[in-house]
């Protein structure tokens, strides 16, 4: 697809700007996890570690030269690990720098058995207003299988310091379809964690990734029936009780939908601070690029000035497929007029391919959403973009 976005590109407004930071330290690598995190051989090098900080984001300012940050998500590894201490002189040091928002998203991280209430109420201190707790399950046996370090009871003491800390706006992590599950076992679960009245839940399948224990090592877990028994009990629970999933693995109380994953979702920017993060930023000019840092901790330690480890300009010709992946994934989909706002092509781009999908059920009229026949064949869907 040959696109020239000369006059395509709307030089309006930019995208919203969010911020990753990412914290690569963890107590001990659970063995289904494929995310950039190393157990801890000693003492977090926090100073160290903030220092590199300011100076990657001192190399990447002017990508986003006068864009105000609207949320800002801190994840991990275990980033409440980290001291409150370290958040306090993080945001105050990032403020300098950068314009937040007034009402700005701050999430951060945490993991029951790293928190007790005075931590959680020294980071409400320094800024942080959202909690996502990394609870997975309240069953001690599952949770043992998962290879946690925590257990049921210390995930009901870190929600309860949380409330007790002042924080409202919090997400519940958890899992289903694990080792040894039964669909009842998953519902009590979700039974458990709405006793807390969350206002937010990540509700995902564990799969199993690459480079992970578990994949070299699979555990028993439920079958395909099992494993749809599982979630339509489950989706159903959750509907009785007010929630809706906005997004695949995502569920909210009205009003209460992380905005920093929405605009990931909607084709927003996003900064990428930390050992292994990954941003995208739209350019004044409206060309659109990736970028990820070093991955190790010691190595993003050690080195000097810009932490980037590599970009990719993101092509006109990409930008569709880029963008319907992620707008596809929200259940109420996003407004035609988005894709030209987040892409800078015209919706004519698409429009063709739009017009036969909605020909076959697969889309809804006048937006671009898909169906419930759509959700459930997406990837064969989006195929149709390549």
């Amino acid at each position: 697809m040959n696109i020239d976005t000369a006059s395509a590109w709307q030089h309006g407004e930019l995208p919203p700007l969010s911020l990753y930071i990412h914290v690569p330290w963890c107590v001990k690598k659970c063995p289904y996890c494929d995310f950039n995190s190393h157990a801890l051989t000693g003492e977090i090098p926090e100073d160290r570690y903030l220092k590199a900080i300011m100076e990657d984001l001192a190399s990447d300012l002017p990508l986003v030269q006068g864009r105000s940050v609207q949320t800002v998500f801190i994840g991990g590894g275990t980033p409440s690990l980290m001291s409150p201490d370290f958040y306090e002189g993080l945001f105050r040091q990032l403020q300098e720098q950068l314009c937040f928002t007034d009402d700005a998203e701050i999430t951060l991280e945490a993991n029951p058995g790293t928190v007790e209430q005075r931590r959680f109420q020294g980071f409400r201190a320094a800024g942080i207003n959202r909690l996502s707790i990394g609870i997975q399950s309240f069953n001690a046996q599952r949770l043992e299988a998962l290879g946690r370090i925590h257990d049921d009871k210390a995930a009901h003491r870190a929600i309860e310091a949380a409330r007790n800390a002042g924080f409202e706006n919090f997400n519940l992590d958890l899992m289903h379809g694990l080792p040894g599950q039964t669909p009842e076992q998953a519902i009590a679960d979700l039974e458990a964690a709405l006793a807390w009245e969350p206002p937010h839940l990540s509700w995902y399948q564990l799969t199993l990734e690459p480079n992970t224990e578990f994949y070299s090592r699979p555990p028993s877990l439920p079958d395909e029936d099992h494993l749809w028994e599982i979630y339509r009990q489950g989706a159903d629970f959750l509907h009785q009780q007010g929630f809706a999933d906005y997004e695949v693995s995502a569920w909210s109380r009205p009003g209460m939908a992380s905005r920093h994953n929405l605009n990931y979702w909607m084709f927003g920017d996003y900064l990428a601070l930390g050992a292994g993060a990954h941003g995208k930023v739209t350019l004044r000019n409206g060309d659109m690029r990736r970028f990820w840092k070093t991955r190790q901790p010691e190595a993003y330690l050690n080195r000097i000035g810009s932490r980037t480890a590599g970009s990719q300009d993101i092509e006109p010709d990409e930008r569709p497929l880029e963008f319907l992946m992620n707008a596809l994934r929200l259940t109420s989909g996003v407004p035609e007029n988005l894709f030209t706002e987040r892409t800078g092509l015209p919706l004519s781009t698409v429009a063709v391919k739009l017009d036969e999908l909605r020909t076959e059920n697969l889309l809804v009229p006048g937006r671009i959403q898909t169906t419930e026949l759509g959700q459930r064949y997406l990837n064969s869907l989006l195929e149709r973009f390549l």
